[in-house]
């Protein structure tokens, strides 16, 4: 005796054992899948969460040149510090004081500010570099940043230049002459213009103190300009801060 059996249920039934084969391998695709946006999930909120920490502590990322709030007001209280205490030093005190007291007593007064002040431009000086070098890495610098560091280098060399050469050589030699021009009467007039002829016959008759007032003008003649050089190196780098400021 003959069984047929129908051709629609032998499609049927190879449906039924294909779907039992590539069942497990289904299941364990979906799982992976599963798995992997859970993995993705967790490792992007930790992301996002390390993120925020940095963002939080000063002194991280700083490859990126993105320093804390902090840190900016600091550079910008450091630099705006340094830039007014030199021009005040060099347009306003001095000529303020040399009309209201003897020449010997602005001489004291300005050798004891000057020594403060040098060493001040010059701690300014290295906070500021410092500051600016660690949040711009060299492989990150443009063409303008370059520029800066430079300048504060610059300002940091000639303000270490007048603190501990010139500003000690001009005083010496100025404490000198006082005493030459206390022999002869002379050191007590105030402002510039009083016993002129008095200062130039000193100068004829005495060839050291002739020698010592060339030497003053000599190493005060480069301590001012080095000062007025690193006077401007602070107000352009002060200016490219100024510019990179978003609102008022």
């Amino acid at each position: 005796m003959l069984i047929t059996i129908h051709p629609s249920r032998i499609i049927c039934a190879q449906n039924i054992v294909f779907r039992r084969l590539t069942a497990p391998a289904q299941d364990s695709t979906v799982t992976c899948l599963r798995s992997h946006r859970v993995t993705a999930r967790s490792c992007g909120r930790n992301v996002h969460a390390w993120q925020s920490f940095f963002e939080l502590v000063p002194g991280k990322m700083a490859t990126e040149g993105e320093p804390a709030a902090l840190v900016k007001v600091l550079h910008l209280m450091i630099l705006s510090s340094s830039w007014g205490m030199q021009l005040w030093m060099t347009f306003i005190a001095g000529f303020v004081l040399i009309r209201g007291v003897s020449r010997h007593t602005f001489g004291l007064v300005q050798s004891k500010l000057f020594p403060f002040y040098f060493y001040s431009v010059l701690g300014c000086a290295f906070l500021n570099l410092s500051i600016y070098a660690t949040y711009h890495p060299r492989e990150l610098l443009s063409p303008s940043e370059s520029l800066q560091i430079v300048l504060f280098f610059l300002c940091l060399v000639l303000a270490a230049v007048n603190a501990q050469w010139l500003s000690q050589s001009t005083n010496k030699a100025m404490l000198k002459m006082q005493e030459i021009e206390r022999e002869h009467g002379l050191g007590d007039e105030v402002g510039r213009k009083e016993k002129r002829d008095a200062y130039k016959t000193l100068q004829e008759k005495d060839p050291k103190y002739k020698a010592l007032r060339h030497k003053f003008f000599r190493f005060h003649g480069l301590s001012s300009l080095c000062n007025l050089i690193c006077m401007v190196c602070n107000g352009v780098n002060l200016a490219y801060a100024g510019l990179q400021l978003s609102e008022l």
